[in-house]
């Protein structure tokens, strides 16, 4: 084995915390390497966010034609045709662009780009291939991996990894899960006319958002076509022909085309040689650090999905920035987990931020909660059966907003600029004294008036 190529940080993981981490760090003077054995950019850009949002605006195309007729557009929708090989390979095209551009952003920083799989030596080492190298600190950043539950037929059940590269679509799909994947998937396959069932375990889906929230979304996909089962779950998958049975826990059986399972992430640490130097797993598996993102061992640390915070793209990358001023600033900084704003990107969309009603309620708060129901000003004239859901959550007490959520067209952006009232502490009569811009959906956040609790 050769010497060692001497750092003052390791990156383990090109994703989204890895690659800030690893800029910043370089930007302040440190020298640094980057070790990646799959793709830069990480879940995010390529098998995650991006590629998701990309087929979410493409699984949309089609209420958009039908939606035309209402504005005097003659659009033939009986005739239009969709390719799903077209929309696969435009979407690989735009990755392949975004992970240029990582590479290019670290290479500028002065970053050192290694390829291949890390395995821990010692504290201060990792081997990759026939090499070693040393660091002062090195950083575990590599992110979680989807789990598919272990039931006869495993083999036969796809992840979210796999339906960004799908040949071709089905005819029907069941997707198994009720998280933000699971209910985002289910609309995008919906959307692009497949006969779709969303199979979940528990009573409702999007466990930890805003029960009113909760109950909105399934009706509006339910009214987009989505086949929603909830109180069951898969026993078993076989294949039969060129099609799959499923057996549910009830007696049922469905046959489909594909089953996709969103069923939870594992931390990624399988092969890293963690237990070679010490570093100490939570019982949930991910990586144990201090708020300081520091592991039991004192020059190793870790950030993003690998250490089980909320798994958002932002969050690592806000993660990074502290951590790399930690390590080569002043020393100082420390994350904020309150008031992360996140949108489903479903159909219609979800944004919410902040606490939801039933979260203010066990915090011991006295509420004033403020909700509006309408249907969106497009579907006027479109005549589409779509309607939209505003919530404002209110302590009485002091009159501040304690959570904003929204299912609707837009709800993503429209919840970030409201995430930055909530974070500087906006009062409900801020938010009344603000005037609207007509005519949007987004004014009602700042025109309800009434609380209906």
């Amino acid at each position: 084995m050769s010497d060692s190529q001497d750092f003052d940080l390791i990156v383990i993981g090109a994703g989204s915390g890895g690659v800030r981490l690893a800029r910043m760090s370089a930007q302040r003077g440190a020298r640094v390497a980057v070790i990646e054995s799959r793709y830069l950019g990480g879940t995010c850009v390529n098998v995650g966010c991006v590629p998701k949002k990309l087929f979410v605006y493409g699984a949309h195309v089609h209420e958009e034609l039908e939606d035309a007729g209402g504005y005097g557009w003659n659009v033939p929708v009986g005739d239009v045709t969709f390719d799903w090989p077209t929309l696969v390979a435009n979407k690989n095209a735009e990755i392949e662009r975004l992970n240029g551009i990582y590479g290019r952003l670290l290479e500028n920083a002065g970053v050192t780009i290694i390829e291949g799989t890390a395995t821990f030596r010692d504290a201060n080492t990792v081997v990759v291939g026939e090499q070693s190298y040393s660091a002062k600190h090195i950083t575990v950043a590599t992110g979680s991996w989807p789990v598919v539950p272990d039931v006869p037929g495993k083999e036969c059940i796809l992840t979210s990894n796999e339906m960004f590269y799908l040949p071709q679509l089905p005819k029907q799909a069941v997707v198994w899960g009720g998280g933000y994947i699971a209910v985002e998937f289910a609309g995008i396959l919906a959307g692009l006319g497949v006969e779709t069932t969303l199979l979940y375990r528990g009573d409702l889906f999007l466990r930890g958002f805003d029960t009113d929230i909760r109950h909105f979304t399934e009706q509006e996909m339910r009214k987009k076509g989505v086949n929603l089962r909830f109180g069951v779950t898969i026993e078993s998958v076989k294949p039969e022909g060129a099609h799959y049975r499923v057996d549910l826990n009830n007696g049922e059986t469905l046959e489909t085309g594909l089953v996709m399972a969103a069923t939870g992430r594992k931390a990624l640490v399988e092969g890293l040689g963690l237990e070679n130097v010490g570093v100490e797993l939570a019982d949930s598996g991910h990586v144990r650090v201090d708020k300081h993102f520091q592991t039991t061992v004192p020059s190793i640390t870790a950030l993003g999905d690998v250490i089980g915070t909320p798994q958002l793209t932002p969050v690592a990358l806000a993660q990074g920035m502290v951590l790399s001023r930690r390590l080569f600033g002043d020393g100082e900084g420390e994350m904020d987990y309150s008031a992360i704003p996140t949108a489903v990107f479903c159909q219609p969309n979800i944004g919410t931020v902040g606490l939801t009603e039933d979260e203010a309620r066990e915090a011991g708060y006295r509420l004033k909660i403020f909700r509006s129901e309408f249907r969106p000003m497009k579907h006027t004239l479109s005549g589409r059966d779509e309607r939209c859901l505003m919530k404002l959550v209110v302590d009485e007490s002091n009159d501040k907003v304690l959570g904003a959520h929204m299912v609707g067209p837009d709800a993503g952006e429209i919840t970030q600029g409201l995430a930055v009232a909530i974070k500087a502490g906006a009062t409900k009569a801020q938010f009344d004294a603000t005037l609207g811009i007509h005519p949007t959906s987004a004014e009602e956040f700042v025109t309800m008036r009434e609380p209906v609790v």
